[in-house]
């Protein structure tokens, strides 16, 4: 499927069909384009595109790189940002003297969102370079609220590790392995946003590289500058977002290890205080013949009076220790 895209004082507007001699199509988007759409935007730009397989190719060389006239840049994007299950996908911009294509197989949501904001209003649409550059501002403002929205989840997060609600030892475990799930997928999500953020700020280099060399005008510069100062804040950001996960994640651990070290410990401490009420049974249990205790009147209540002193006397010193 292809979109078109021309300009009308500032703004967007839907082009016509798209072909070699549309002068008017600024903008032509490809969504999961077929051979035939491909060959067809090749012309309209009069370079090649990179095809899917090309597109997913990590070197940087691979995806930044000029061809003719038209400089060719592809980054990862994230898809369903919406959810804890996010896609990663490559998607490729297409540069060439007044004409800009855009070639994604995945529905990032900014390619939805910016192309209706721009058609009622003015956001700097001037040529294909400023609308390449509003594009990525716009897909960079869509990180920021996917870093923002993660960020509140993982205080959320921190507070029901640091301040859990549950009382009972064994819902608390339940609700510790849940947190762990959890933080899991955060961390997921704050990896792929850093890999994105990574992939855009080797673009921003480039196309500030690209505009100089082809001696754009100053307000677009200054536009790439600004867009890389925040790129470069977000990637701070994620990066602290990624410390955070890896702190909870160990704290998570640790109160997990607290909670089976007191079960232990319980365990620990019951077999010492039952273990000299044990001995004395063992005594009195033996089928000796002479054994002088068998023959007392009170034998029986002593031996049981001495196995409830062997108990309580070591329990009173764990008290005492602090050691329950």
């Amino acid at each position: 499927m292809i979109r078109t895209f021309a300009l009308d004082n500032g703004r967007l507007s839907p082009g016509g069909e798209l072909s070699a001699a549309a002068d008017g199509v600024v903008w032509a988007d490809l969504f999961a384009p077929t051979k035939e759409e491909e060959h067809l935007a090749e012309r309209w730009l009069g370079e090649e595109i990179p095809t899917r397989e090309e597109m997913e190719e990590i070197e940087a060389s691979s995806r930044l790189y000029t061809e003719g006239t038209a400089q060719v840049m592809t980054v990862i994007l994230p898809t369903q940002t919406d959810n804890d299950k996010p896609l990663m996908a490559p998607v490729t911009f297409v540069l060439a003297p007044g004409k800009l294509a855009t070639i994604r197989y995945c529905e990032p949501k900014a390619f939805a969102t910016f192309p209706q904001r721009a058609e009622k209003a003015s956001v700097g649409c001037a040529s294909a370079e400023t609308v390449l550059i509003s594009l990525l501002e716009a897909i960079v403002d869509r990180l920021a609220d996917v870093l923002e929205r993660v960020g509140r989840e993982i205080m959320t997060l921190s507070h029901a590790i640091f301040h859990p609600t549950a009382t009972n030892a064994s819902k608390r475990d339940k609700d510790y392995q849940a947190m762990l799930r959890q933080i899991g997928r955060k961390e997921e999500i704050v990896s792929n946003m850093q890999e994105s953020l990574l992939t855009f700020e080797r673009l921003g280099g480039f196309l500030a590289t690209a505009l100089v060399e082809g001696k754009s005008d100053k307000l677009a510069r200054a536009r790439v500058k600004t867009l890389s100062r925040d790129i470069a804040s977000l990637t701070e950001h994620a990066g602290f977002q990624s410390a955070k996960i890896g702190f909870l994640l160990d704290a998570t651990l640790g109160m997990i290890s607290i909670e089976q070290n007191a079960i232990i410990k319980i365990f620990s401490i019951a077999a010492v205080v039952l273990l000299p009420p044990t001995l004395v049974a063992s005594v009195y249990g033996m089928n000796f013949a002479h054994m002088p205790e068998l023959a007392w009147e009170w034998g029986y209540p002593a031996a049981l009076g001495l196995m409830v002193a062997a108990a309580v006397l070591p329990y009173l010193f764990f008290k005492r220790k602090g050691w329950l």
